[in-house]
């Protein structure tokens, strides 16, 4: 069997098997989440991300901040220093007024990104790979790093994932210029060694919660 068909069917057994793991943790992140902010959705309201091939989706997570945050982060004028920050730091920001408590927590031990088995299932990501980027972090971010643009094609050449080497070697700690780096090497050399290698890491990191924001 070859390792890119071997690679999807591990993906759809281990979404599965993983969804239904997480099935009664995820109606419990629901119901505190609607607690929490009762107006606001269960799902992260968020432009989509860019996929295989440039190809845009809709990435499942579950909410961890105020509703339209997103948005709100690039229209809003009393937001405009934190997200001019959020550009500075590789659009990630440690102290984040728009997370809520659940969104804390939830992010801490990754648990916003259980939906993404439902990603994976639609075949939009695999459970390994590079990050799933914004279109705009991009197109700023080549442009703030402009030797990043070979490796974002590279990158860009396979399906994006729940987890992946930057993911386990200190997710937000690392700036976008060696992320996107250490995203292109695993699309050019992935195979089965390296994906259970970062498979077989993930779950201590998530336990840990070291670089999550």
């Amino acid at each position: 069997m070859k390792y890119e068909t071997l690679k999807r069917v591990m993906d759809i057994f281990l979404a599965l098997f993983l969804g239904a793991i997480f099935f009664p943790v995820s109606l419990v992140v629901a119901l505190a989440i609607k607690l929490e902010s009762p107006d606001g959705p269960v799902f992260a309201d968020i432009p989509n991300r860019v996929g295989k091939d440039g190809r845009l989706f809709q990435l499942h997570k579950f909410r961890s901040m105020i509703p339209d945050a997103h948005i709100r982060l690039r229209t809003d004028p009393t937001l405009k220093k934190l997200y001019e920050e959020y550009k500075k730091s590789s659009y990630k920001l440690t102290q984040d007024s728009r997370v809520t408590k659940v969104g804390k927590f939830i992010r801490k031990f990754s648990l916003d990104e259980v939906p993404q088995m439902l990603n994976i299932l639609k075949g939009d990501m695999s459970l390994i790979g590079p990050r799933p980027y914004f279109a705009d972090e991009l197109e700023e971010q080549q442009l703030k790093y402009p030797h990043t643009k070979d490796l974002v094609k590279k990158a860009l050449s396979v399906r994006p994932g729940i987890t992946g080497q930057w993911q386990v070697s200190g997710r937000s700690a690392i700036n976008f210029d060696k992320r996107i780096e250490m995203d292109s090497h695993y699309a050019e050399n992935m195979n089965l060694w390296y994906d259970l290698k970062i498979l077989f890491k993930t779950p201590f990191v998530m336990l840990s919660g070291k670089g999550a924001v």
